[in-house]
């Protein structure tokens, strides 16, 4: 690597004309049977769309898909019981719908990780591939906003539970993927509102 590489800024993902406001996200959440990649199955996707700092409810997604796999434990976080929809779409369906809906939009999540990863291990058993879009993590996103002090304590990580009480967001329907989504939305605007407030923030500065 040359000296001029290892000094170059650091890439742009964005056209800097695009501004964050007229840039479409899709928000979205999964509520699942377990937190294991390889045996836990996605039970349904919520998903909204988030564009000139406006969400979208009449824009939303939420499909339940059918599934074998049930675990009466994590179904009292999330009530989806097995016979909870009678007419269900199968993975490969509820996940050409998904497709579908979030084109190449860019993903907004709570611990985007583990619903990009689960997402991404139900496209392999279905023989598509992975997520190619951009992602931003609203945990991650979180601790840019708060202040750098020894006087001032950072957890190592945020949940949702702390973004809904520290922006003050209702969590009337928490542990719904719909109703996740929606908080993590909220908590995106103000999130961006008060990196706005510290500096001036471009989309690319979302990514950095």
């Amino acid at each position: 690597m040359s000296l001029f590489n290892f000094w170059k800024k650091e890439e742009d993902l964005f056209d800097d004309n695009i501004s964050i406001e007229e840039t479409r996200f899709v928000v979205l959440d999964t509520e699942t049977t377990g937190f294991d990649y390889d045996n836990d199955r996605i039970l349904c996707i919520g998903a909204l769309v988030l564009q000139n700092g406006t969400i979208a409810i009449q824009d939303s997604f939420e499909v339940y898909i059918e599934q074998d796999h049930y675990d009466k434990s994590t179904a009292q976080i999330h009530g989806i019981l097995k016979a909870f929809v009678i007419q269900r779409p199968t993975e490969l369906e509820a996940l050409e719908q998904f497709l579908a809906f979030l084109g190449d939009s860019i993903i907004i999540a709570h611990h985007a990780v583990f619903d990009v990863t689960m997402i991404n291990k139900a496209l392999e058993r279905n023989g598509l591939p992975h997520l190619t879009n951009q992602r931003l993590d609203t945990a991650i996103l979180y601790k840019k906003t708060l202040i750098k002090s020894h006087l001032f304590e950072r957890k190592d990580h945020y949940t949702l539970d702390d973004l809904a009480d520290k922006f003050d967001i209702s969590k009337k329907d928490r542990h719904t993927a719909l109703g996740d989504a929606y908080i993590t939305a909220i908590a995106f605007l103000k999130i961006v509102k008060k990196l706005k407030e510290k500096k001036h923030i471009n989309l690319n500065g979302l990514f950095k």
